[in-house]
């Protein structure tokens, strides 16, 4: 029997989960799973990749502990954040994406590159975190000076397991930087941004083996967390999907990316897949309710929540996109800021969340039919927020579309399916 691991960590937790074929049909088992989160270190918002690399490797041990020979393992995790190294040393802090750091140099970076033309060359949507602001932060910063490599997140973690640092192209392109006709790193806005040529190197496309970890083959799955996650959806046909988890992403696969005016001036993404263009659109997601959640009943389980929010009668609703909401120091307080009136109870604070993420997902879907010129009848939800069934029947009601959910680990899967891919 072949063993195949998936590393798969988001913002908020990570997990490892085993997979294998048995009587023909896919089985997995999650073996370990650890919470993560950002951490506050001298006024940033920062990852503790100590943390993450140790609990990566206990992850590996209980794999190995519970199935013996594991013959595989990729790692995937959320885009745009990397690990600057010099030489075989990190340059650290590692910033977290809701980091407020790159505001400062945003202005500059657009007068040497008007964001139209960013938009034309990569397809990339404009997000104050997207890698190229980050990195024009810390060459303001000189943090650039003796940075002989940068790293992302997985193919960080990756190079600490088996020494190989490696390049992948769904999660290169996640940046900002990569150009939407060669899919490699775009040279000419490597120099107008005066970056150091030496950082960039040629991508690797998922399935690349590329090393060994204690005789485990360390391959590279589509990187980027959604990257997998699309892949590892059971669709019967094309149709926009919704991976719902910290962030939502919602998006159609297509098979070029999607660069014109209409897509640039509502926002979306061209970020890479395998073998095809995943046009998509980030939507705050569940953030929203995780952090009201930290705030005003931490001990209270969803479905209790989800329940009472579900009975509650407050209909107001905000811009679940509003950048007040990527980062507040509450939550709650975010809300009430953008509300005329508000809610007199905590399930009022759950609902209006609900169902403003219900109408972005409405106002995205319009987007995505106008743009891309086809009509589709159904959307796929994934992830933890497929199993929330009273946003899935807002979704329903506001988009007037079938809402198929499916509350599987569509991310591992994917990864696994990579593997298993190369594999044959």
């Amino acid at each position: 029997m072949n063993y195949y691991l998936a590393v798969d960590i988001g913002a908020s937790s990570g997990r490892h989960i085993v997979g294998w074929t048995e009587n023909g049909k896919r089985k997995t088992r999650e073996v370990y799973r650890f919470p993560n989160g950002v951490e506050s270190a001298d006024g940033h918002l920062v990852w503790n990749m100590d943390a993450l690399t140790a609990h990566v490797r206990r992850g590996i041990e209980e794999a190995k502990a519970q199935f013996g020979n594991i013959r595989s393992l990729s790692v995937d995790t959320w885009g745009v954040d990397y690990v600057l190294l010099k030489g075989e040393e990190e340059i650290l802090p590692c910033f977290a994406y809701r980091d407020a750091r790159t505001q400062r140099v945003i202005p500059g970076v657009h007068e040497k590159l008007p964001f139209a033309e960013l938009y034309r060359r990569t397809g990339i949507q404009f997000q104050p975190f997207n890698t190229v602001y980050q990195l024009c932060d810390d060459l303001a910063r000189g943090r650039l000076e003796e940075a002989t490599d940068f790293l992302m997140i997985p193919e960080y973690l990756l190079w600490k397991l088996c020494g190989v640092r490696a390049h992948e192209y769904t999660n290169a392109t996640t940046g900002g930087m990569v150009s939407a006709v060669t899919g490699e790193y775009d040279p000419k806005i490597i120099e107008a941004l005066g970056l150091p040529q030496h950082l960039f190197h040629p991508l690797q496309r998922p399935g690349a083996v590329i090393g060994e970890y204690e005789g485990i083959k360390c391959v590279l799955c589509a990187t980027h967390d959604t990257g997998s996650a699309v892949e590892g959806i059971p669709m019967e046909e094309n149709a926009p999907y919704i991976s719902s988890g910290t962030w939502s992403l919602l998006g159609v696969k297509t098979e070029r990316p999607l660069t014109d005016e209409a897509s640039e001036r509502a926002n979306w993404s061209n970020e890479g897949g395998v073998g095809y263009n995943r046009y998509q659109k980030n939507i705050m997601g569940m953030w929203l309710v995780n952090r009201l959640r930290d705030e005003l009943c931490p001990e209270k389980p969803w479905s209790e929540i989800t329940a009472e929010a579900e009975a509650d009668s407050f209909d107001g609703t905000v811009d679940a996109n509003a950048e007040t909401f990527l980062a507040p120091q509450s939550m709650k307080a975010a809300f009430d800021e953008a509300l005329q009136e508000r809610p007199r109870t905590a399930a009022g604070y759950f609902r209006c969340a609900y169902r403003s993420l219900a109408l972005s997902y409405r106002q995205a879907v319009r987007e995505l039919e106008h743009n891309s010129g086809k009509k589709y009848d159904r959307i796929y939800i994934v992830g933890g927020g497929a199993k929330n069934a009273f946003l899935n029947r807002l979704t329903e009601e506001t988009t007037e579309k079938k809402v198929i959910a499916l509350p599987i680990e569509a991310t591992a899967l994917g990864n696994l399916k990579i593997q298993t891919e190369e594999d044959r």
